[in-house]
Formats: structure tokens, sequence, C-alpha cells
């Protein structure tokens, strides 16, 4: 099956200034990378230097931690996929509403994976802090959430 591609002019809204074009056109190059292509190489080169704080409670802070942590999740999951449905803007902020699936199978099936909203913060160009918010959608990813959820990486704090 074909790799979701992450497509800005579906998404754009007519009120988006120059400014938050640019940083939704951003979080998009990441995401596709990292989330869809799983191209881990090419997120720590372009990405990898920056501070990132995660305010996710089951990741550690840093770039290098998140690509570690979704590179392990992909290498068990090979056909996992970040579906964006909604993008938004605001200044400095970008959120996405997404459908993630762990199986090509279940790819627009909202019966499955996870229904997510990710909201990021841009700070001069660079991805700076990542908050998120997941639903499980049937019982294997709520399971999955329950043994996943409990061990506190970072202490960020989640708002």
């Amino acid at each position: 099956m074909s790799t979701i591609q992450i497509n800005f002019d579906t998404l754009k809204k007519a009120s988006w200034s120059e400014k938050e074009s640019t940083n939704v056109k951003l979080i998009i190059d990441f995401i596709q990378h990292l989330m869809n292509n799983h191209d881990f190489d090419y997120v720590i080169e372009k990405f990898g230097n920056q501070v990132y704080l995660q305010h996710n409670r089951g990741i550690p802070d840093g770039l290098d931690a998140l690509v570690e942590y979704i590179k392990t999740f992909a290498k068990r999951y090979e056909d996992y996929t970040y579906d964006v449905k909604h993008a938004y803007a605001d200044g400095d902020f970008v959120i996405f509403h997404s459908h993630a699936t762990l199986k090509a199978k279940d790819r627009g099936n909202d019966k499955k994976g996870l229904n997510i909203i990710d909201i990021w913060r841009i700070s001069d160009g660079q991805i700076a802090e990542h908050w998120d918010a997941l639903q499980p959608m049937d019982g294997f990813m709520r399971f999955f959430n329950f043994l996943n959820g409990g061990k506190v990486q970072n202490l960020n704090g989640v708002y």
C-alpha cells in the first residue's frame, strides 16, 4: 500500500498569514518524514539540533528521543501512518487533528487506531514544543495506551 502524503493545499486556510503557512509547511515536512515515511535520518539531519520540549509525559525531551520512540514503534508496526484530517495555525502554533493507524488495512477506518490532536510551537523557524491528546479508537489501542501511559519521561507538565 502506498505511503500517506500530507497535502498542504488541501489543508490550508485562506485566513493564514504567510508566517502561519510557513509554520504549517514546516510541520508537514517534519510529520511526513517522521510518521509516514519513517525517514528518521532526514528528521535528525533537518530538525535534530533543536531544543524540543515534549509535553507528552511518556516521551523524553528532545527530537532525538522522539525519533527513537517513533523508530521503535515503527519497527514493531511497519504500516504505522499519520493521516492529517485538519490543520490549524495561530501565529507560532500549529495544530493537527489526525487519524493514526497501525495497519494499512485500517487506514480510513475511524473505529481503528488513534484520534490525535497535536500542537506544536514554532520559534525562530524551529519546532520548539509539542503537546498532544490521544483518543484510542479500538480495544487494542486502549490497552496499548494503558500499558504505556504510566511512566513519566519528562517533567514539563501537560499544559
